[in-house]
Formats: structure tokens, C-alpha cells, sequence
């Protein structure tokens, strides 16, 4: 999902730089909160549009269009109703989680703003994330910062991604040769002459020539910045103590990234060193950019989030690529056990075409099932699914199931049964595999009913339908049949 703009963005896409400090939000602002495909949040008129009697008064429509695109970047829909006092505007939140300000459509003044947590914890996604990698990372938005979401939001949100981009920037570095002067006994390079003569020459050291040479050297000062960055970030994560896993995790990570880091001295980059930087021949411009970029976040204390700063970036984080990211982990440590392939939707490798007839239908060109595992004569489809219908999913919801969650999950089957039409195999497994509560999974593991099985006979040939349930964020959580 591509950030979107607004009117005075945190970050500049041109070059990867921060643009100047933002003023603190004030202090009266209030930070709505919210769990994913959770219930709907009422928002008070009084921040927004003061002094208004009846409720929001004419105020709700452009308040509305004033934050549209923040609340689309969110995944948030909106709701305006009639109450007692008039007009009520409630934000209704979807897949996402993540934090974004509320704007008033008066001075286009951030005066709130909103969190959506996951349903399952913070902990589960912080877990997910650190296994898959980080390659689900957040995606920081080109909004003003979220007044009270530094605090509201744990600091790996923020430390996860900066810590990936500087490792990838670190290990893209190449040496460069750089033309250096320095006073040598024997010459090299290019003898200056005049130095010679001026320096040496007039004060009787004849031996001492001063010289201009090339050097192979990675650069210095952006391995400096790099390491105050880093010594950054793991101070403001070990605040946290023995409390966070997974922030003691990335302390580890950083711990391991300063090792290679101890020839250089730790310096505060200034932007316009940053700016220096982003002309250095190096590295390629993405890596270059998308370090650069985290390091001014943490300059600047956009918010890493648990710590000193109130205000914090705005982000965003499609719970369901999370989810699909999670699970395929855990298929791919089975099929290396068992010798499978494995082949997965979003690096295209499952695309199967779909030829029209008729050119009005093809909006829907392709099938594109979420993971593949390929072994001997048997295919296994798996379709990652993290959806609303499921957001309060107890033990005893999972047993009635097959019962009387059927028309709601019929779409599903229906999907995942159309892909397992496309392989003409002897052995063919569909699999639903949804996210669970630690609690219920662990419940229902113990007796062996987190896996339910049916058998679909079609046309002479027969497909095995599975709906699995796996715990959000537990690691080694493993799909054995």
C-alpha cells in the first residue's frame, strides 16, 4: 500500500530526509484507541469543532474529508448517524493496525488522533514479526505525528524497522577508494610539491613527503552515524528491562550490529551530513535511502515508541499480509522436514492465468492461492485467513464451527476448493488455517481438535478440506497432519 500525502508530511520522499521538527501536539489532545475489527469508536465534537451545539453541527462533513485519507491509511471506515445531541460520528476500524492523527477541519490543526491494536496483542505481533524477519515491517505514513502514541505503542515498532534498514545498509556497504594527503617516508601517489617545499623542504625534513593518494576505505562518516543510531535505539529499548521479549530480542540484534561497528566513533548525524550522504556512491540509492531515512527518525525522536517522546510516527500494518507471512513460516519449516517445495502467491509463483471470453470479466485475470507445497504426487493448498467473522473466536465457537459459522466461511471453502481444482495430482489437501487466542489453542491442542477434516468427493476424485486453527505469534507452532 502506497503512503499517502497530507499537508505537512513527516517525511520527504524526494530525497528520504525528515523535514524539520514537528511542533509538540497539544496537550489536549486525545488519542482514541481501538482493537482490530473491533467495535466502533464515538468521537466527541468538542476538539474538533468547539462551541457547537446539537453535536457536530456542519462540522462533520469536512471533518470527515479533512482525515479521509489518514482513516483509508488505517483501514478505518466511518459512520455518521443521528443521536439525542444530534449528529455522531463513529470510526469503525477494519484489518490494520496502526496509529494516525485526527485533523480539525477548522485550522487543519492536529487535535487527536487514533490507535488500532491487534486483537491479539501486541506481543503475538511483535513475535510474528521478529520471525518472519521483519518482512512484514510497518509502514510509516506521510502524516503529522500521533499525539500520545509514543507511549501507547511498544518501541519495536519503530526500533524493528530502523534496525532492519541499518543491517541491510551495513551489509550492502562495498569499500570505495577515496583520495586521501597524508606526510610518508617513501612517495605514493602524486608527490604536492609545494607542501613539500613549504613543510618540509624549508625546515629541513627531507624525508617528509607529502602525498595524494587513493585509499580503499568504506566511509566513515556514515559507518558513525550508523553506530550512534544504533546505540540509540538499544538504550531506549533496554528502558524496558527483562519485560519485552521481543525488544530483548532486537537489543541482542543491535548488540550484534555494533561489533562491527567498534573502528569507527559514534556520531550524531545532522541533517545536513544526512543530506551528504545520500550522494555517497556506495550503495544503491533504495538501500541508501531507506537507511538514511530511519536514522533521521531516530534524530529527530519521531517516537520510537514506549519511551521518552509522546508523540509518534504514523504507521500502518495490513494484519492479514502479517498473518499470511506467519503461516507461511511455519509451512515451510514442515515442508523442510518432510521434503516439500514450496512456492508462495506474493512472490507470484502461484499465479495461475484466467482466460476470458468475454474482455468485461477481467478485473478478474488470475488465481492466486497464498501457498503451494509441492511434494512427490500430492499438492497441498494453504489459504492464509485472518478475518473479522473471527475476532471473538472462543473454544466453544471453534467446536460449533461446522455449525453455525457455515454460510459465513462458505466464501473461504469455496476459494480454497476452486484452487485445489487446478492440480491434477493424486493427493490434493486444502487447508483454511485461522488465527487463534494463545488460550483456545492450547485447549484444543491438548485434546486434538485444533484441526478439523472433511473429505469432498467430486467427478471421481476426492479432496481433503482442512480448517486449522494456529495461535497468533507462538513460535514453532508446527502444521504436522
Amino acid at each position: 500500500m502506497a503512503a499517502r500525502r497530507s499537508a505537512r508530511p513527516s517525511r520527504r520522499r524526494a530525497r528520504g530526509l525528515v523535514t524539520r521538527p514537528a511542533p509538540p501536539v497539544s496537550e489536549q489532545a486525545k488519542l482514541y484507541k481501538a482493537d482490530d475489527h473491533g467495535r466502533p469508536i464515538t468521537i466527541a465534537p468538542e476538539l474538533f469543532a468547539p462551541g457547537q451545539r446539537g453535536g457536530w453541527g456542519p462540522f462533520a462533513e469536512p471533518f470527515l474529508r479533512m482525515n479521509e485519507r489518514a482513516l483509508a491509511a488505517l483501514d478505518v471506515r466511518t459512520e455518521l448517524g443521528a443521536g439525542p445531541e444530534g449528529a455522531v460520528l463513529r470510526l469503525i476500524p477494519g484489518g490494520f493496525t496502526g496509529a494516525v492523527p485526527l485533523r480539525s477541519p477548522q485550522d487543519g490543526r492536529v487535535r487527536g488522533g487514533v490507535v488500532v491494536r491487534p486483537r491479539f496483542g501486541w506481543a503475538g505481533v511483535g513475535r510474528v514479526l521478529g520471525e518472519t524477519g521483519w518482512h512484514s515491517a510497518p509502514e510509516f505514513l506521510e502524516f503529522p505525528l500521533v499525539p500520545g502514541s509514543g507511549r501507547e505503542v511498544p518501541p519495536w515498532v519503530l526500533a524493528g524497522p530502523v534496525l532492519k534498514r541499518l543491517a541491510e545498509l551495513l551489509h550492502a556497504l562495498r569499500p570505495g577508494y577515496r583520495e586521501v594527503e597524508a606526510v610518508r617516508r617513501q612517495p605514493r601517489g602524486k608527490i604536492l610539491w609545494r607542501r613539500y617545499v613549504a613543510e618540509s623542504l624549508t625546515r629541513g625534513h627531507w624525508e617528509r613527503l607529502p602525498c595524494r593518494h587513493p585509499e580503499l576505505s568504506t566511509d566513515d562518516l556514515l559507518r558513525g552515524a550508523v553506530r550512534w543510531t544504533i546505540e540509540r535505539v538499544r538504550s531506549e529499548l533496554a528502558t524496558l528491562g527483562a519485560t519485552d521479549p521481543i525488544a530483548i530480542g532486537l537489543v541482542v540484534l543491535a548488540t550484534r550490529l555494533l561489533e562491527g561497528l567498534l573502528d569507527v566513533t559514534a556520531r550524531v548525524p545532522a541533517r545536513h551530513q544526512l543530506g551528504r550522504l545520500m550522494g555517497s556512491p556506495l550503495l544503491g540509492d533504495t538501500i541508501l535511502r531507506r537507511g538514511i531515512e530511519a536514522m533521521a527518525w531516530v534524530v529527530e525522536e519521531r517516537g520510537l515508541g514506549g519511551g521518552r517522546e509522546l508523540d509518534g510516527l504514523s504507521w500502518s500494518l495490513p494484519l492479514s499480509e502479517l498473518w499470511e507471512s506467519y503461516v507461511e513460516s511455519v509451512v515451510r519449516r514442515e515442508a523442510a522436514l518432510t521434503g516439500g517445495v514450496v512456492k508462495v502467491g506474493r512472490s507470484g509463483e502461484t499465479v495461475v492465468p484466467i482466460h476470458w471470453s468475454d474482455s468485461a470479466h477481467r478485473s478478474l485475470g488470475h488465481l492466486l492461492p497464498d501457498i503451494v507445497v509441492l511434494r512427490g504426487r500430492s499438492v497441498r493448498i494453504v489459504d492464509a485467513k485472518y478475518k473479522a467473522h473471527l475476532a471473538e473466536l472462543d473454544e466453544s465457537g471453534w467446536h460449533r464451527f461446522a455449525d453455525h459459522a457455515r454460510e459465513a466461511h462458505r466464501a473461504d471453502v469455496h476459494q480454497v476448493l476452486a484452487y485445489a481444482a487446478l492440480y491434477g495430482v493424486e493427493e490434493v489437501t486444502a487447508t483454511l488455517v485461522y488465527p487463534l487466542r494463545l488460550g483456545t489453542w492450547e485447549a484444543l491442542r491438548a485434546r486434538g481438535r485444533d484441526l478439523s477434516r472433511a473429505e469432498v468427493h467430486h467427478g471421481g476424485r476426492s479432496v481433503r478440506l482442512e480448517l486449522r486453527g494456529l495461535p497468533f505469534g507462538v513460535e514453532r507452532a508446527e502444521m504436522t497432519t
